[in-house]
């Protein structure tokens, strides 16, 4: 007697740009068509999934199930572990009935997304699901676009940095790029622009905000930042 493997639905990990709708590529626009099933990123306490937001042009929500999930933002391990397992179960009961997944987040799902973690662990767990990562325009060259800054031309070197409270390890990181993108920079805003100004790069560097949506904000006087409070999708660049 033979048995018929069972069949299982696709994740797909759908990069949707960093704002604005009309980077979405072709390819993601006729998978989100396509998928029963589109998963996005919820907040635990309410407002509205800024993946969600870009795509919701395109998509009718009411034909569609739509998984919003929830992701912890804490470093407690017993935490991660068990809000990570919770939401990886709630894909796995769309998957095993065989239903493509379309899961959506802004820039590059393979750049400091939450779909890497997802991919690693559905297939830690369930091994058995196909997993497709469709690539899309990052914030950083978003960025670039929208700053008219050519990021690396030759042999010019650029990285991109998550921004972190290590004066010498951003420092370091000027000092070997010939450009600079740091990410996630609202919170050491201050500690980079002082860095900057010790390093006369200060008139180099410029912020963007929600990079191409309709909320985007741009600071080419970056002094002007310093105390400020800036929202989580923001980013600075630098080229010397």
């Amino acid at each position: 007697m033979t048995t018929t493997a069972l069949k299982t639905g696709t994740l797909y990990g759908i990069g949707v740009g960093p704002g604005d709708p009309e980077l979405i590529t072709v390819k993601a626009f006729r998978l989100m068509k396509e998928c029963p099933v589109i998963a996005y990123p919820k907040k635990r306490m309410g407002g509205k999934s800024y993946a969600l937001e870009i795509v919701e042009l395109y998509i009718n929500t009411a034909e569609k199930n739509m998984l919003g999930l929830v992701f912890p933002m804490t470093k407690d391990q017993e935490t991660l572990d068990r809000e990570w397992s919770r939401t990886v179960a709630q894909c796995w009961e769309h998957l095993k009935e065989g239903r493509d997944i379309a899961f959506v987040t802004e820039g590059d799902p393979n750049l400091y997304s939450t779909f890497i973690h997802m991919a690693r662990l559905v297939q830690e767990l369930y091994p058995e699901v196909p997993v497709i990562s469709v690539p899309g325009i990052s914030s950083v060259l978003g960025a670039a676009a929208r700053l008219g800054l050519p990021l690396a031309d030759g042999d010019e070197q650029v990285a991109i940095v998550p921004a972190r409270n290590d004066r010498q390890a951003m420092k370091k990181a000027l000092e070997d790029h010939d450009a600079v993108v740091f990410i996630k920079v609202a919170k050491v805003l201050d500690l980079i622009i002082d860095l900057l100004e010790e390093m006369e790069l200060v008139d180099k560097a410029s912020v963007v905000m929600k990079v191409t949506s309709s909320d985007e904000l741009i600071w080419r006087n970056v002094r002007e930042l310093k105390g400020q409070e800036l929202e989580y999708l923001t980013l600075m660049a630098v080229k010397k």
